[in-house]
């Protein structure tokens, strides 16, 4: 055994004090000093060194100021043995305290350091925090500040595995002012339970998880849900998370360890019916757009005494300005146009469109003028067949199809065309597409287990049969100009332009410029259909309708060349959505509502059949001649504005009810309803 000798122990101990930091220093530098001073003090004191005869704390005392201060020793008059002990304390404290200015410098430099780290505890309340980081954050955050703009005091804390530093140069360059909403920035792993408590959760308004952009996003989700759920030194209060999940597998493992506390957006789900109820409706997105953005008009709910006792049809008219959708009822929950007799009662809620929740306020003595004349008869259309065009495929293909089936006549066609047979995920054969309309699911049906949100859960793998579609396949490269020529000659009403990923094209911005290629050829040939030319073809290809998906919302600005009628920004959507649900957890069951094909949605239907075109009408009239036929007018979209990105692109919702309009033959009403 080697044997430690004393100047290996002192070296030890004397690590150890400097490992233990500036205040063990500081404290060690104290008693140092002390020392110092005592002993030089007793020297002077025992030989009678001191000329002018002070006694021990006089001498202690003068010894201590000559320690702070060098210059003290300038006027010193006496023997030489006095004037050396009186240097040599100089001199001491000189070494002594540029040691302490150095530990203090260093110290406040390492807490600095540690500052910039985030590592912090967050002593906020009510605040909104992120957990983790992603291209959605800029969207949530813009979002955030917009729906805290009339509160003085907000915040959002930002929780990630990232440099701080770097955090705020991101949010500063992309998302600019924050106005009153202040944003706190913490460095720390998501599922680490420590570090989760930095951000103080048990005091937070909401929680917001972001899935990282990495492969198995989900598992990361669910981790980080684990760790914040089954804290055993959680507060008991009920957490408010909100997240989404990609696979559709996954939503079963993360609502059992979430439970109550946690709602979640089955994304892939969501976007196959936004992108299916889109394809046929022009316009829609942009509707959705709005009620899901906090930039103009978004959905409250707000209790009024005063339409208790009255019925939900007389309860429409009740705003000039703010539009009612349904009614959360203490007994029944959430209801979107329910019966129009349905009674209101007390303590029942009305759902409402309106600007902001401090502008929602009753019309009742406002005269609400109806143009009985302007009233067209309800008449029920035929659902005609429909053929639609699916260029593109991925993993929400097969979801898309499976919510075509539920709008489409029976005996409606739609085409895919994909690069290759490797790219259809849950075809199983060619064969089984064009002879035995069969698909084989990877993703969720419409019948399968409950979801939340608009969304469902997974059934499987198994087949599905559709009801109402037929379907085949063609292989193919959608950027080819006559690959398109070709198929388009077939007649379609609607074209679905998929983010399709390639051999070549991997990444976001290149399957985002596959599409816009794709676009523009389809624009092109569509111009050219509809000016002049004889083709049997030429008026149904006049009125096809686009639809694109775009993964990059930068790529939406560079895609209005090819003025395709709308887009599909998958993750601008579900941070739209994120954002709305963290501020107001009702609003998950309404969003699960309006995207379900069950129950109402949102409709473009003609405008013609509810009133006399070319005749000036306020909008009570065109409310009365939807409330006839049980549905709830909330807007209209004009034809001659279809591409005009300022006024967007025509849609128009929640307008003043007294303005009056006079609709054209192609315009729009934009209603909830069945059907």
């Amino acid at each position: 055994m080697q044997t430690i000798g004393l100047s290996e122990r002192l070296r030890y101990r004397f690590d150890n004090v400097m490992a233990k930091g500036p205040a063990a220093l500081i404290g060690w530098l104290g008693i140092l000093s002390v020392v110092l001073i005592a002993v030089i003090t007793l020297i002077v004191e025992i030989f009678g060194l001191d000329p002018d005869e002070r006694g021990f704390l006089p001498l202690a005392w003068a010894g201590l100021m000559r320690t702070l201060d060098a210059g003290t020793m300038g006027g010193d008059a006496g023997s030489w043995p006095y004037l050396l002990l009186m240097l040599a304390t100089t001199l001491g404290g000189i070494f002594i305290v540029s040691t302490l200015i150095g530990i203090l410098s260093s110290g406040l430099e390492g807490k600095l350091e540690e500052l910039r780290k985030g590592r912090s505890f967050v002593a906020e309340s009510g605040h909104t925090i992120i957990l983790g980081w992603s291209s959605q954050i800029f969207t949530l955050i813009s979002e955030l500040v917009l729906a805290n703009a009339n509160q003085a005091d907000s915040c959002i804390v930002i929780l990630a595995d990232k440099d701080v530093v770097e955090m705020q140069d991101e949010i500063r360059s992309k998302v600019g002012s924050t106005g009153r909403t202040r944003l706190v920035f913490r460095t720390g792993s998501l599922i680490d339970v420590s570090d989760l408590a930095i951000a103080n959760p048990d005091a937070a308004k909401s929680i917001i998880i972001l899935p990282p952009e990495e492969s198995n996003p989900d598992a990361s989700v669910i981790k980080s849900i684990l760790a914040l759920i089954r804290n055993p030194k959680r507060s008991s209060k009920p957490y408010h998370v909100v997240t989404f999940i990609r696979d559709a597998k996954n939503w079963d493992v993360a609502r059992m360890v979430g439970g109550n506390e946690v709602e979640i957006v089955l994304s892939s789900d969501l976007i196959a019916r936004i992108t299916a109820q889109t394809c046929r409706q022009s316009g829609l997105s942009v509707a959705y757009l709005e009620l899901l953005d906090y930039g103009g008009d978004e959905i409250y709910f707000k209790e009024e005494p005063m339409l208790a006792g009255k019925n939900f049809g007389e309860a429409l008219s009740a705003y000039e300005d703010s539009a009612v959708i349904g009614v959360r009822s203490k007994t029944q929950g959430v209801q979107l146009n329910p019966s129009m007799d349905q009674r209101i009662e007390e303590g029942d809620q009305m759902i409402v469109i309106a600007a902001d929740d401090d502008k929602i306020k009753l019309a009742l003595n406002l005269a609400k003028t109806v143009d009985s004349s302007a009233l067209r008869k309800p008449n029920k259309r035929e659902i005609a067949t429909d053929r639609t065009l699916i260029l593109g495929w991925n993993e929400r293909g097969s979801m898309i199809l499976n919510e075509l089936d539920n709008y489409v006549a029976v005996g409606s066609n739609v085409k895919v065309v994909a690069a290759s047979r490797e790219h259809v995920n849950g075809i199983a054969a060619l064969s089984d597409l064009q002879n035995s309309n069969h698909f084989s699911q990877n993703g969720n049906g419409s019948n399968g287990s409950n979801g939340s949100n608009g969304s469902n859960g997974s059934n499987g793998s198994q087949g599905h049969h559709f009801n109402n579609l037929k379907i085949n396949f063609e292989e193919g490269d959608i950027t080819e100009r006559s690959l398109l020529d070709s198929v388009l000659r077939e007649g379609y009403e609607h074209v679905i332009v998929l983010s399709e990923p390639t051999e070549e094209a991997v990444d976001a911005q290149h399957i985002d410029a596959r599409t816009l290629i794709t676009l523009l050829h389809l624009r092109d040939i569509v111009d050219k259909k509809g000016n002049g030319s004889s083709e049997a073809n030429g008026s149904a290809q006049k009125s096809l309708s686009i639809v694109s998906e775009m993964l990059d919302i930068r790529n939406r600005e560079l895609a209005h060349v090819a003025r395709a009628d709308d887009f599909v920004v998958s993750d601008k959507l579900l941070s739209l959505l994120m954002a709305q649900i963290s501020e107001n957890k009702e609003l998950a069951a309404v969003f699960q509502d309006l995207f379900d094909p069950e129950g109402s949605e949102l409709y473009f239907k003609p405008i013609s059949d509810y009133v006399e075109l070319g005749k000036a009408v306020n909008f009570y009239t065109v409310l009365e001649a939807a409330r006839q036929r049980g549905e709830v007018a909330i807007g209209y979209r004009l034809h001659e504005l279809a591409f005009n990105a300022e006024k967007a692109y025509g849609v128009k919702l929640n307008p003043l009810k007294s303005q009056s309009v006079t609709f054209g033959q192609e315009d729009r009403i934009i209603v909830l309803a069945d059907s």
